[in-house]
């Protein structure tokens, strides 16, 4: 690998850290966050979740066992940038093919190493999420000042007409226990492979399918996928989602999903300051008490607290992360729907969740 050179990232309250680039890169903006994950890096480079986020790892050394074609969420990596703090440069696992710099240089997307994270994700911790810049140099620039400060801002940002696909298609044998259909609004493979795994054939459309075609499906059931962006930007699924949710079929959303049913059925969303990106964030089941370990990924939640959600009447409250006491699941007191704000799928993350596809897969049976 050729030699570095200085690299630094510029938020938008004017701190800086600096660091180096193993690949030579242009000035790229967004907003800054931080993941706690330990590993599973290949995972959510690759989670359109993250599409347009400068993602800070916060473990301390991140490539150490490569890139292999099988640990993908997506068809290429969707950050818009990463940052860490020790780039290894010569991985050790069976399984690679190739080194995480490599790939990352082949995808385009820019590196900045040697940072201090630590220093970072304290200050993205106080200050909240913020846009920012990556940029080669020893310090920021007039020029790179200037581009931050006429990037777009995550507020009212529709990213799922970006990361959902861009043609209907269909997996899974036609006699399956099930026919499930997805909205994709930057769906992750793991989502679908526990789906067929189950014995279900799965419609995937995108994300400006109207109820009509929905209909015409003719599905046991829908899924909402998770996805990036203000889920209040995605006003046109809200509004087919208001048509979809009367009953009819049954359904089950995450994460973004799980923002839109939450609007569909007359809640609120709110930005959170800093967001929960991770393998390791605690969630209590209301109607057990069970606490399940979680993967999450998001940076806005659904508004509400145990008494409920603030104008949506019809939704009960039923999970709560113990961190900071936001809303995690939710479901309709009268008809077969339901939504967490987790990754029951996990990839990467704990398993302590899967249960609620089972819950879903049931809920079909039983319809």
């Amino acid at each position: 690998m050729a030699e570095r050179r200085p690299a630094y990232v510029l938020l938008e309250d004017g701190a800086w850290f600096p660091g180096t680039a193993p690949i030579a890169f242009e000035c790229t903006c967004a907003e800054v966050v931080f993941t706690t994950n330990l590993s599973g890096y290949q995972e959510v480079f690759t989670d359109p979740s993250y599409l347009g986020q400068i993602v800070v790892m916060t473990a301390p050394m991140i490539g150490n066992y490569g890139i292999n074609p099988d640990d993908v969420e997506s068809d290429r990596p969707r950050v818009a940038a990463v940052v860490l703090r020790e780039l290894s440069v010569k991985p050790s696992n069976w399984r690679a093919t190739g080194t995480l710099a490599d790939w990352l240089a082949t995808a385009r997307v820019p590196i900045v190493a040697d940072v201090d994270t630590r220093q970072l994700t304290r200050h993205i911790r106080s200050k909240g999420a913020m846009r920012g810049a990556v940029a080669l140099g020893e310090q920021p620039s007039k020029q790179v000042r200037a581009a931050l400060g006429a990037s777009p801002s995550m507020d009212g940002l529709d990213l799922a007409t970006r990361a959902t696909i861009g043609a209907e298609y269909a997996e899974g044998p036609g006699d399956a226990r099930h026919h499930i259909v997805a909205y994709d609004y930057g769906m992750k493979r793991n989502i679908l492979r526990l789906f067929l795994k189950n014995g279900c054939r799965v419609t995937v459309v995108p994300a400006g399918t109207p109820a009509s075609r929905i209909r015409e499906l003719d599905p046991d059931g829908l899924f909402l996928s998770n996805g990036p962006g203000d889920p209040a930007a995605v006003h046109y699924a809200v509004t087919t989602l208001r048509e979809l949710a009367d009953g009819s079929l049954p359904i089950f959303g995450i994460c973004l999903g799980h923002q839109l049913l939450g609007l569909a059925l007359g809640g609120d969303t709110v930005k959170l300051p800093y967001g929960h990106r991770g393998g390791n964030h605690p969630v209590r089941d209301l109607a057990t008490g069970q606490v399940l370990i979680t993967s999450q990924n998001h940076g806005f939640a659904v508004r509400g607290d145990t008494g409920g959600v603030p104008g949506a009447k019809a939704l009960q409250v039923t999970h709560l992360n113990l961190n900071d006491g936001t809303v995690e699941g939710v479901k309709h007191r009268e008809y077969p729907i339901f939504a967490v704000q987790y990754h029951p799928e996990a990839s990467p993350g704990p398993h302590d969740a899967q249960g609620h596809f089972e819950q879903f897969l049931q809920a079909l049976d039983t319809q």
